[in-house]
């Protein structure tokens, strides 16, 4: 029986940022933020939401870089320095399962062939029954509200 995992960013690509000064962020389009409140920073890293004093980075990363109509690139939070958390599969974090999904369905070529809005924690049977579909190479989750992209989920 198909089942998920749910893939968090590698820390790679955005270590070199951390040290940088806010005027050269400035010129890459990024923004340092300090959270001033629970639960609204979502890491895409750690897969948590950066806790009240932590430092965030605000970027825009190209979260679907393959050439179809459907590439894509949106905002993301990075917490400085945060390590990633690989769940289990089968596993949804909090901070996918208290909010508002956009789940979409994706082939190789990256053309999208199913979509839903559900509430996180419905989240499962919806991904499952989404990866029944043979066609479906891989789904991606957005925070429905503000569009931000959220994690990658592969077949587990």
């Amino acid at each position: 029986h198909m089942t998920f995992k749910i893939i968090p960013l590698s820390p790679e690509p955005f270590s070199a940022l951390f040290d940088l000064p806010e005027d050269e962020l400035s010129n890459k389009g990024v923004k340092r933020m300090y959270v001033d409140k629970p639960d609204a920073f979502p890491c895409r890293v750690s897969l948590v939401d950066a806790p009240v004093g932590s430092s965030v980075l605000l970027l825009n990363y190209e979260h679907l870089p393959i050439a179809s109509p459907y590439r894509a690139r949106h905002a993301i939070f990075v917490r400085e320095h945060a390590e990633p958390y690989f769940p289990v599969p089968g596993e949804i974090p909090d901070v996918i399962a208290t909010r508002l999904i956009a789940v979409r369905a994706y082939d190789d070529a990256g053309m999208m062939l199913d979509a839903e809005i559900v509430e996180g924690v419905t989240l499962a049977p919806i991904m499952k029954n989404m990866f029944a579909n043979r066609n479906v190479s891989f789904l991606q989750l957005h925070n429905a509200r503000r569009g931000c992209f959220s994690a990658q989920v592969d077949r587990a």
